[in-house]
């Protein structure tokens, strides 16, 4: 009967002895040493490719931009603020009496002079206390007379002497109050000037103190400015100045006052032009602008689309130098108009970049083309 355990072969296969057992392990260590080789050679032996460089950047262009030479020109300076006119004096014109009103001789609108009787209020009771203060004067007077006479006789005593003449002053007082009320009946403008306004009609009754009538004196017209405080000493009294309303009448003026305390809110100072304005023709109350010229300057005037900022925030212009490098220029601007700025900051000559002044910066080279001033109206960057 068979086994059937399996037999026991453990050692019995061995190829250490067999022909071509080893050939592996050299073939192995062959391939290795061919590797280490392989990778080594870029350092051991170098290709004549490891020396190739990178191809050279192409010359960057300049860029085309417009140039407009400037040449520096002698520019006033002025100062420029919006303000209204006003009346030199204004007044309104009060009842001294009342009464029902008797006449009226002016309309409202009217020129009047000064003292002239514009309206009166019926006196006929203060003419009846005049009369009866005439006739108390005169008999004061003749008692007066009367004692004195009958003194120098040395029949009449000091005391009645004195009460004459007590009695004479009261009858003088009381003539001189009756005239005063009489003339307080007459409605007078104060000086002269315009009523702007007119309330007094005939038949109608006024009391003492009612405003009746305004009179507005226009000759000299004021107009009122307000000046920034670092602008207030450019300004004198008695310096010139021109005047533009808004009706499109222009007028020279001479300032004539300068106020010497700042606005709380707006810290500026008021200042007033005087202008003449004969027969009050323009009125109170016109929007106006005053122009003041304050000296001199050097400058060039440009479009202001030609302006730019600096890296720093400042406003400059972009010139062409020499070599057709950029250069950026800070500049003030001393006057603004409606087709222009003037600027100072610049040389007494420059050419300015008109178009592209966005697109280079301070040492970039430019190709400049000059160009007219009449092309630069309204250009941008």
């Amino acid at each position: 009967m068979a086994s059937d355990t399996a037999p026991n072969l453990t050692g019995k296969l061995t190829f250490q002895n067999d022909k071509g057992a080893g050939r592996s392990k050299w073939l192995a260590v062959l391939l290795a040493l061919i590797l280490v080789g392989w990778m080594g050679s870029g350092y051991i032996i170098p290709t004549a490719d490891a020396e190739v460089t990178a191809p050279e950047a192409p010359p960057k262009r300049a860029i085309a931009v417009a140039v407009l030479p400037s040449q520096a020109k002698d520019v006033p300076l002025v100062l420029s603020a919006e303000g209204q006119s006003e009346p030199d004096r204004a007044s309104g014109i009060q009842a001294e009496a009342t009464g029902q009103v008797k006449s009226v001789l002016v309309a409202r609108g009217d020129l009047v002079t000064a003292g002239q009787e514009i309206g009166r209020i019926d006196a006929e009771t203060i003419q009846a206390q005049l009369t009866q203060a005439l006739a108390q004067q005169e008999q004061a007077t003749r008692d007066l007379n009367n004692a004195l006479a009958l003194q120098a006789r040395g029949i009449a005593t000091e005391d009645r002497v004195s009460q004459s003449r007590a009695a004479k002053a009261a009858a003088d007082a009381a003539v001189s109050a009756a005239e005063q009320q009489l003339d307080n009946t007459i409605v007078r403008a104060p000086f002269a000037g315009r009523l702007n306004d007119m309330t007094l009609d005939e038949g109608e009754f006024v009391d003492a103190g009612d405003v009746v009538a305004e009179v507005l004196d226009n000759d000299p017209l004021t107009v009122v400015i307000q000046v920034p405080q670092q602008a207030l000493s450019r300004i004198d009294i008695g310096q010139m100045a021109q005047v533009q309303f808004i009706t499109g009448e222009e007028r020279n003026g001479a300032v004539s006052f300068i106020g010497a305390n700042a606005d709380q809110q707006t810290r500026t100072f008021r200042v007033e032009v005087t202008v003449d304005n004969p027969d009050s023709v323009m009125p109170a109350g016109l929007s106006a602008r005053i122009v003041l010229p304050t000296g001199m300057a050097r400058g060039h005037f440009i479009s202001p689309a030609i302006l730019s900022l600096g890296t720093d925030g400042a406003l400059g212009i972009k010139t062409v130098e020499s070599d057709n490098t950029v250069a950026f220029a800070p500049v003030s601007i001393v006057r603004a108009q409606t087709d222009g700025v003037w600027v100072t900051g610049l040389p007494e000559e420059a050419d300015i970049i008109t178009v592209g002044q966005g697109f280079v910066g301070a040492g970039d080279v430019v190709e400049p083309r000059l160009v007219e001033a009449s092309q630069t109206a309204g250009v941008s960057q």
